[in-house]
């Protein structure tokens, strides 16, 4: 039996664990956030949300992601914009309580430090998550 690292039962005990019930688990939850999601948009990124059923409101966030070969060639890359977005929504998963999120990358996403992908990403979450009662969330950056 492996011993479990107290930075490891600290993160979950205090809410910022990134596990199975924080990930879109299969095609249906992505399909439906597809069908009919709030959009945020910059340079970076295209975020949809859509909030989920009536009994999950209360529900932590879930983040699913469609981080693209075409927009970004080489696979280390992609792999820093899953981990980058990953630990952003891992931090700011109450803000999200009771969304359904997909992340897609654009080309422009592969060249963009770190912090400025972080705050790309935060400025998503802070309008996907105080979005006025239409929806109407589609900003252009």
């Amino acid at each position: 039996m492996v011993p479990v690292s107290s930075d490891r039962r600290d993160r979950t005990e205090t809410g910022f664990a990134f596990g199975k019930p924080q990930r879109l688990g299969n095609a249906r939850a992505y399909g439906r956030v597809f069908e009919k999601a709030r959009r945020s948009r910059d340079k970076c990124f295209t975020v949809l949300a859509r909030p989920r059923t009536d009994r999950h409101r209360r529900a932590p966030g879930r983040l699913g992601l469609a981080i693209s070969k075409k927009h970004c060639r080489k696979a280390s890359a992609r792999n820093r914009l899953k981990r980058l977005t990953r630990e952003s929504f891992r931090l700011h998963q109450s803000q999200l309580r009771g969304l359904d999120v997909v992340v897609l990358n654009r080309p422009a996403a592969a060249l963009t430090s770190n912090r400025e992908l972080l705050a790309s990403l935060e400025r998503h979450w802070q309008r996907l998550s105080g979005a006025d009662s239409t929806g109407n969330t589609d900003k252009h950056g």
